[in-house]
């Protein structure tokens, strides 16, 4: 008898160790227990709410004349890494990576949302941001030992003592790998401050995607970078699907107040089929970055959360840090890719000589596939020949002293 209770009891913690946790609503109560914290948490809410009024009274107009690509400046820090690896600069890039094609659109599993499933979720559609999040390059703060060209990724010198912010890097999107605590794979404001320099901090078994590093390797079924997916999701406005049932008539004002997610009132976890759970008398919506399904099972964002997170984007832009990403709009001019689409060869056409950069191409879940340096550059003209590809959506990466430009390719 003692052995099949041990046996159950075994059994039990192991399910609820594969169970997502997110420590969102705990850096909350730490934020509303603090007097000034927590003012400056409602101060930014209530502009917040403007800024969405706005959004969602021009919705028409905003779908005929879609906003320009926004450009953000992420920092990744290691505090208990004393030693820089060029591994866990790669690392950072492949979590990168994911956030790009998760919060574009571009994920290869959004094929997933057939017409099929989308029919068991009436009034709700896939959503997106024009966004590129980019490793801040130049004009780094000071005392970080980083200088021009040197991507913001720091070991063992910020975020220290389990901080939650660092002043010093203020206006940008701190990400930090490290202990998130017992049982927690990350955590995020609800709603970000750039300005005091906050973070979205992610376990060391959930940050990145591919084979990883020493001491820092995803772990199944959280290791294709959705974890940081969802806690960003918190950081720019976003609370869980699952907070609580609603109606239509106060689904603005209750719940996760969008309205195009069905109501929900409980987590779900693991990888259930499309359609198969049910919550508040409605299909639950398993398949959405904010509920806790693992990573291989999420796979987007509705329109109506695209709309909340651009929002808030609008609202915190101003505290954005200029000048620490180079003038992508002189690469966006200067290069271009032909043919696209390609069958897996193409041309990098350069206007004008630049006599050093680097090309890197990456696939739709973050591994690099092709990367080159071109040093004392004189050609104006590169081509390119991918080995192994096959059909699909690729992105380059052309980065110069000055400038890093993400552009989208199709293998067909």
């Amino acid at each position: 008898m003692k052995i099949k209770l041990f046996f159950l009891l075994f059994v039990s913690q192991f399910a609820l160790a594969q169970q997502r946790t997110c420590g969102m609503e705990q850096q909350m109560q730490r934020i509303m227990n603090d007097p000034i914290a927590r003012q400056n948490y409602l101060d930014l809410q209530a502009k917040f709410e403007i800024e969405l009024a706005k959004l969602e009274n021009a919705q028409n107009q905003r779908a005929a004349t879609p906003a320009a690509t926004i450009y953000v400046p992420v920092a990744v820090h290691f505090p208990d890494v004393t030693t820089p690896t060029t591994c866990l600069k790669t690392l950072a890039q492949s979590q990168i990576n994911v956030l790009n094609a998760d919060y574009n659109g571009t994920n290869a599993d959004i094929s997933n949302w057939t017409s099929t499933v989308s029919a068991f979720y009436p009034g709700t559609n896939t959503g997106s941001l024009n966004i590129q999040f980019v490793l801040a390059n130049q004009n780094h703060p000071a005392g970080t030992g980083l200088v021009n060209g040197n991507l913001a990724v720091t070991f063992g010198t910020d975020f220290l003592g389990g901080a939650d912010n660092d002043s010093t890097w203020a206006g940008y999107f701190n990400l930090v790998c490290r202990d998130a605590g017992s049982g927690i794979l990350g955590y995020s404001p609800l709603g970000g401050s750039l300005s005091s320099g906050a973070t979205v901090v992610i376990a060391v078994s959930a940050f990145g995607s591919g084979a990883g590093c020493p001491g820092y390797v995803p772990g199944s079924p959280y290791h294709l970078g959705r974890t940081l997916t969802h806690e960003l999701g918190h950081f720019f406005n976003l609370n869980h699907t699952f907070n609580g049932c609603t109606t239509a008539a106060n689904c603005a004002t209750s719940g996760d107040r969008v309205c195009d997610t069905p109501a929900s009132n409980a987590s779900v976890g693991g990888y259930p089929a499309a359609g198969s759970v049910t919550k508040c008398s409605v299909k639950t919506l398993t398949m959405n970055y904010m509920d806790y399904t693992n990573d291989a099972c999420m796979y987007m964002f509705t329109a109506g959360q695209a709309t909340r997170m651009q929002a808030w984007y609008n609202t915190v832009s101003s505290t954005v840090k200029p000048n620490v990403l180079a003038n992508n709009e002189f690469l966006a001019t200067n290069f271009s890719i032909t043919p696209n689409p390609n069958n897996g060869s193409f041309v990098v056409n350069l206007k004008e000589i630049i006599d050093n950069y680097s090309i890197e191409i990456f696939d739709i879940m973050g591994r690099t596939i092709f990367e080159r340096q071109f040093n004392q550059n004189q050609d104006l003209q590169q081509t390119i020949t991918l080995s192994n590809k096959t059909s699909g959506l690729y992105f380059v990466s052309i980065k110069s002293k000055d400038a890093v430009l993400v552009k989208k390719i199709m293998v067909e």
